[in-house]
């Protein structure tokens, strides 16, 4: 049994989205739900479709369709659009360079690891194996479990639950896309960005980051400096300097 105490200033704990974060998968998404909105009857650049990306589909399909349509016909669209991207596109998901790389540092600072994401739970099952991850995960929160998901503080509360009794201001959600960092900010969980996904450093940094990184890789490669690995010092020694100023 480890005698490892965590520092009660660092951060304890880490949720990360999936899609665009640790897996190169937003370019499949556009293309899929184009093909979807094709088929049931709205044409919709590409442009439009990723600045939607991030969010759940029930926030997303609002802005394509109208509450009649929806009505009508969501639960064959969201039924096609899923079968479409589990046969077509799924097999073509690859993880971003280093992503195990990354969780064995996280994990060797005594660390705890969540996945919050929009996907369901049998595609984030798929998704631990094709980032090798899924013995250094420690939770999952996922569209199956909330009846909100992304830009609404549903899944990062979720995760929040199940990391247990730890500070927000202790733990850092890391995401590439603005709805990821509304979700944790609703909790007051600050958050890292990446652009890995195709996110914009401008509407990040807008959206309330406290840094942002090329990709996984990045952020490991500056780990020792960033939020993940600095701890601030003690109170005590913070304290004299505080009375100075």
């Amino acid at each position: 049994m480890s005698n490892f105490s965590p520092d009660p200033l660092s951060i304890r704990s880490v949720i990360f989205d999936i899609d665009g974060t640790l897996l190169d998968s937003v370019e499949l998404h556009i293309e899929a739900w184009k093909r979807t909105f094709e088929r049931f009857g709205k044409e919709v650049s590409s442009e439009a479709v990723r600045k939607q990306i991030g969010k759940g589909s029930d926030d997303m399909l609002p802005v394509f369709f109208s509450q009649e349509e929806l009505a009508q016909f969501r639960a064959e669209l969201e039924k096609y659009r899923g079968d479409l991207y589990k046969r077509e596109y799924l097999p073509k998901v690859k993880a971003f360079p280093r992503v195990r790389e990354l969780f064995e540092r996280i994990k060797y600072d005594h660390k705890q690891i969540a996945l919050g994401s929009t996907s369901k739970s049998q595609e984030i099952n798929i998704y631990k194996e094709i980032a090798r991850i899924d013995d250094l995960v420690d939770c999952v929160a996922c569209s199956d479990e909330v009846e909100q998901s992304k830009p609404h503080r549903d899944i990062c509360a979720v995760a929040l639950d199940k990391l247990g009794d730890i500070p927000p201001d202790r733990i850092i959600a890391v995401g590439d896309t603005v709805y990821d960092v509304e979700a944790a900010g609703k909790l007051k969980v600050r958050s890292i960005g990446l652009l890995c996904g195709g996110g914009n450093r401008e509407e990040l940094q807008l959206a309330g980051v406290v840094a942002t990184y090329k990709s996984p890789a990045d952020l490991l490669d500056h780990y020792d400096l960033s939020v993940l690995g600095f701890a601030p010092p003690p109170a005590d020694l913070l304290l004299p300097y505080l009375v100075a100023k």
